[in-house]
């Protein structure tokens, strides 16, 4: 900076004026009339002069006196260019003007040409030009705000900013922040938009959701979406080829700009590990052919479910249930049926004498409680506290079951009430009955649950619900809790609340809950047998067991939800682990080592879940890596060692193909006072740079008014001249 300009200045007004003035004058008056009465003595002319500096003084001051000094910049205003280097530029959507019939070229390229324009050089005689790439390799996201920020922090002369991108941030702050921060500074954004406006044509495989892991000889729902942004529809057969070579297809139909959602069915033979790989035709017109394709993992087991049966009555809900559950391979069966009204419990094969020990009720995947609640000849509330523990630590699943007698809405004073998933009608304990059978309705969500998939295609499906064998009987129920889902309701029945819910799920705890309304489902069996009895009841069963079987052995059992996550989830890491002798521990050193896919390792210290959750350990892990991530969890206690494989899909923040933000590029030039030049020259932005105003002078400006120094000095000359005043006896 170079100093052109210094002057003194006042801020004088008329009153300020005529009344210092007017002051003065009276000073100068009374003083020299002082001197004169004193015979013109040296000392009181001394004092007397002292006393009109003072005031002459006080006087100026009524002006506000500045020393004003004008600064101007002694270097060369910078005009910044700033290019986007990030993964979005590689998109192919940028038609030349001059042959509209070759292909698009890359945002990237155009940018590149733009940055490196040789008429730049023109400016140089009036501006610095700094070039700077943001967001380039290896950043995988685009930070469009900390771009014009560290810009506008680097360079003090900065006059103007060219942004060539494409809009698409991903990360840091708003860009719109840092806009404000550098109109405030009166510099300009001048955006440059690169790239189409509309997604390009093109297929894409975008999801491949399937479970982490299945049951030989069980079909497997592998669910799927497929995207188009072709202007028609489409029509094809999707393949799923497993890393053994066995293919399964099916066919599709994709909507014009839309997305279809789907699963396939497929029944693996063999236990082991599999990889899944989901292919998507490509068709001529399509843009980018790399992403038809998605690989998914999948563990295949063998299945040995454990489900406990509880129950009053023998109802025909009961043997029907039983019957299915025994019956299915994969399942072990066992039962509890306490028959209030006789001395004696049910028995034979699978039935146990007692409520089970709390070392064998852990053992249980999925508790099914039927017409029973808390009674003599019933459960205590210490098996029923039993239960909950199970569900809330133990990741269990619970079925409830009520029948006509009533008996669960003595759960509703226990703790077992806050795992209901609805509130139960206490004016009608025994539910409703009718000669009139009442039929299932799927809601919304209930069509989407692959729980009451019945059949293979949604239309199906949805045609099985509305023609099962009704039901003459559904419990007291009001309506369902937050939180909860409901995927069935009474087809016909309502109450202020609305129809009926009937299945409603929900979770607690680690565990899960599911509610059936209804004790007809043995109904389902009339002309098909147990097609779609034994189908709804399997999946039920596995559903329950699912987060309980994804990793254990007879120590230690871990689990985490989302069972199938992204990157930049947060997965809630849950382990049960019990002691050598088989008893939930309270307090023990549990931790979860994880080794990402490029060999870092990140060890998670598990805290234990309370007082109320013994051998319950929960922590939290949020992976940043897609791939195969390689989990080893130990216990110094029980000596535990238990490993398992992750595997985490990659959401990835640069994308290709997809339009311009000009919503973004068009914010920040709005807010700078900027301009969006679509398509530009570099003639045209030399002259949009050119006809930017020179930056007013920097005014620096000494209040001498309100220098403190000053204000001492005056009181340091009153106190001479009252000093003064004393020694020659004037006062």
């Amino acid at each position: 900076m170079i100093l052109t300009e210094s002057e003194l200045t006042f801020s004088w007004t008329p009153l300020t004026a005529g009344f210092g003035i007017t002051v003065f004058l009276a000073t100068a008056i009374f003083s020299f009339l002082i001197w004169k009465r004193n015979h013109f003595s040296k000392p009181t002319g001394a004092l007397e002069f002292l006393r009109l500096l003072i005031v002459a003084i006080v006087c100026l001051l009524l002006g506000q006196p500045e020393w004003r000094e004008i600064y101007t910049p002694d270097e060369k205003p910078v005009i910044a260019i700033l290019k986007d280097a990030s993964g979005s530029m590689a998109t192919a959507d940028v038609i030349d003007a001059d042959s509209p019939g070759e292909a698009p070229g890359t945002r990237a390229v155009f940018a590149e040409e733009l940055n490196s324009a040789a008429d730049w050089e023109s400016l140089s005689e009036d501006f610095e030009i700094v070039r700077q790439d943001f967001s380039a390799a290896p950043a995988d996201s685009t930070n469009l705000g900390d771009a014009l920020t560290e810009i506008l922090e680097q360079e003090s002369q900065l006059r103007g900013v060219v942004l060539i991108s494409d809009g698409d941030w991903n990360s840091g702050s708003a860009p719109n922040l840092a806009a404000t921060r550098l109109r405030m500074q009166q510099i300009p954004v001048f955006t440059i938009p690169i790239g189409s406006e509309t997604k390009l044509p093109d297929l894409e495989a975008s999801a491949f959701d399937i479970p982490t892991f299945g049951i030989a000889g069980k079909p497997i729902r592998l669910p799927f979406s497929l995207t188009s942004s072709l202007p028609r529809s489409q029509t094809t057969n999707i393949e799923i080829r497993t890393s053994e070579g066995e293919t399964f297809s099916q066919e599709v139909t994709i909507p014009a700009m839309g997305r279809v959602q789907d699963t396939m069915l497929w029944t693996p033979q063999t236990i082991g590990d599999y990889e899944l790989t989901l292919t998507l035709p490509t068709v001529e017109e399509e843009f980018d052919r790399e992403n038809n394709t998605i690989t998914a993992p999948i563990a295949i087991r063998k299945e040995e479910l454990k489900v406990l049966v509880i129950d009053s009555f023998p109802r025909w809900e009961y043997r029907y249930l039983r019957n299915a559950l025994e019956r299915d391979p994969g399942v072990e069966v066992r039962c509890l049926l306490y028959h209030p009204t006789v001395d004696a419990l049910g028995n034979g094969p699978g039935y146990l004498e007692e409520f089970p020990e709390p070392d064998l009720l852990s053992t249980f995947d999925v508790i099914f409680l039927g017409d029973i609640g808390l009674a003599p000849d019933q459960l205590s509330l210490e098996e029923l506290r039993a239960i909950k523990q199970q569900v809330a630590t133990q990741a269990a699943g619970l079925v409830l079951l009520p029948g006509f007698r009533g008996n669960q809405f003595s759960l509703l004073e226990t703790e077992l009430e806050d795992l209901f998933p609805v509130h139960l009608d206490s004016a009608q304990p025994r539910g409703w009955g009718s000669p009139t059978p009442g039929q299932f309705e799927l809601t919304e969500l209930g069509a989407r649950s692959l729980l009451t998939r019945l059949e293979d295609t949604e239309n199906a499906n949805a045609s099985v619900w509305s023609s099962l064998p009704g039901f003459q009987w559904y419990a007291g129920v009001l309506r369902s809790k937050a939180g909860s889902e409901v995927l069935a309701t009474h087809s016909s029945e309502t109450n202020q609340f609305g129809r009926i819910p009937l299945i409603v799920t929900k979770t607690y705890g680690t565990g899960k809950i599911l509610f059936m309304g209804t004790d007809g489902a043995w109904r389902w069996r009339k002309g098909v047998e147990d097609k779609y009895h034994y189908r709804f009841w399997g999946q039920v069963a596995r559903w329950m067991a699912y987060q309980r079987n994804m990793a254990s052995d007879e120590l230690m059992r871990l689990f985490y939800s989302p069972d199938r996550p992204r990157t930049g989830d947060v997965l809630t890491l849950n382990a049960n682990v019990m002691s050598v002798g088989g008893e939930p521990l309270q307090s023990a050193r549990v931790s979860v080592q994880i080794i990402s896919p490029s060999g870092a390792v990140e060890t998670i210290q598990l805290q234990p879940g309370g007082e109320e959750q013994w051998g319950l350990f929960t922590g939290t892990f949020e992976p940043s890596e897609p791939g195969k991530h390689q989990m080893i969890m130990s216990c110094v206690e029980n000596g535990g060692r238990l490993e398992l494989e992750l595997n985490v899909q990659g959401s990835e923040l640069e994308q290709t193909g997809q339009p311009i933000r000009l919503d973004v590029m068009s914010e920040i030039a709005r807010i700078s006072r900027g301009e969006v030049l679509p398509s530009p020259t570099p003639d045209q932005i030399m002259e949009k740079l050119s006809a930017i105003p020179e930056p007013d002078p920097i005014e620096r400006r000494l209040r001498i008014w309100a220098n403190p120094w000053l204000i001492g000095a005056v009181i340091l000359l009153l106190s001479i001249f009252w000093i003064g005043r004393k020694m020659t006896g004037a006062v």
